[in-house]
């Protein structure tokens, strides 16, 4: 007897994905009340991309087959920690690479329109206000880059026209074609002379609120912080009371929590520039995610290792 093709769920955004290995029979789910098959016959899952965690996670515990996760973020702290609770093994991915250069790009655009001014211009504009003002300049700023991964080395690419003095740093210490990467312990003495902070960790339970109290006081006035990982990498509570007394500055494009409630202190809180967790979000997105779900499927239809599995 032959045996029941191998279930596999794909977003809907995927419907028109050609090329897909044979074998395997596809469904495609919208993150609804509806599943388009029996939860418990599919054994290769990609979620919807969505920032709701509750809907990527709702039908793991009904997924008794279930072999392989494959994320469409780079991050998966909200899925490890639904895998954890199963009673079985799942192989977890990520989607590590895709989301790198658009991401550096929107941490760029975030430090040069914060450092220059955007947002008051912005303001002004609305009430139809010419008002000149001097503003910082990126160039020959020292820029601190907490997470020295695939984001935040494309990060440093992309400023490297600008003459920055650019010190990184990791999980440990190690060598990288650009110079040094400094461990995590040596955080707080390097934060003291950054003038930017870029964060492109990821989150664990050892960068939860890897920037808090003590950390923030060590910058130096006038710094500006940039968080492009995960919200709860920032203690929001001390981010706030830092930069109310104006010696900071903040550009989050996460926040903790997330989405930000209407009524929360940061959205006016002045010295701050807020945009929704759009990193990777750009029109260059799905053709790169649709090449990624296309090379994991052909590995797993032929029992291949699988490419960006995360520890967990």
């Amino acid at each position: 007897m032959t045996p029941a093709p191998r279930q596999v769920w794909l977003p809907v955004q995927f419907a028109d994905l050609a090329g897909l290995p044979a074998g395997l029979r596809y469904g495609r789910w919208d993150g609804g009340p509806v599943y388009p098959s029996d939860p418990a016959e599919v054994e290769f899952y990609v979620p919807p991309l969505v920032q709701d965690v509750g809907t990527v996670t709702r039908p793991l515990r009904l997924m008794t087959r279930l072999d392989v996760v494959q994320a469409l973020s780079s991050g998966t702290d909200g899925l490890r920690e639904a895998l954890r609770r199963l009673p079985r093994r799942v192989v977890l991915c990520n989607a590590k690479g895709v989301h790198s250069r658009s991401t550096a790009e929107l941490a760029l655009s975030l430090v040069l329109c914060s450092l220059r001014g955007m947002p008051d211009f912005t303001r002004a504009q609305d009430l139809r206000l010419w008002k000149p003002e001097m503003h910082p300049s990126l160039y020959g700023r020292s820029v601190l880059i907490v997470g020295y991964g695939s984001v935040g080395s494309a990060v440093e690419d992309l400023l490297v026209p600008f003459g920055c003095a650019v010190t990184r740093v990791a999980r440990t210490d190690r060598a990288s074609p650009r110079g040094p990467v400094h461990g995590v312990s040596r955080l707080p003495e390097l934060a003291a002379g950054a003038e930017v902070v870029l964060l492109t960790t990821e989150l664990n339970r050892g960068t939860r609120h890897l920037v808090d109290a003590d950390l923030l006081a060590r910058l130096p006035d006038g710094a500006l912080l940039v968080n492009v990982s995960r919200g709860p990498v920032v203690d929001t509570a001390a981010l706030v009371e830092a930069v109310r007394g104006g010696r900071i500055r903040a550009a989050l494009d996460v926040t903790d929590p997330e989405p930000l409630p209407a009524g929360h202190p940061l959205w006016e809180t002045p010295g701050v520039l807020i945009t929704p967790h759009i990193g990777g979000v750009t029109t260059t997105l799905w053709p790169r995610l649709e090449e990624l779900i296309r090379r994991q499927l052909e590995r797993f239809a032929a029992g291949r290792e699988l490419d960006n599995v995360v520890a967990y």
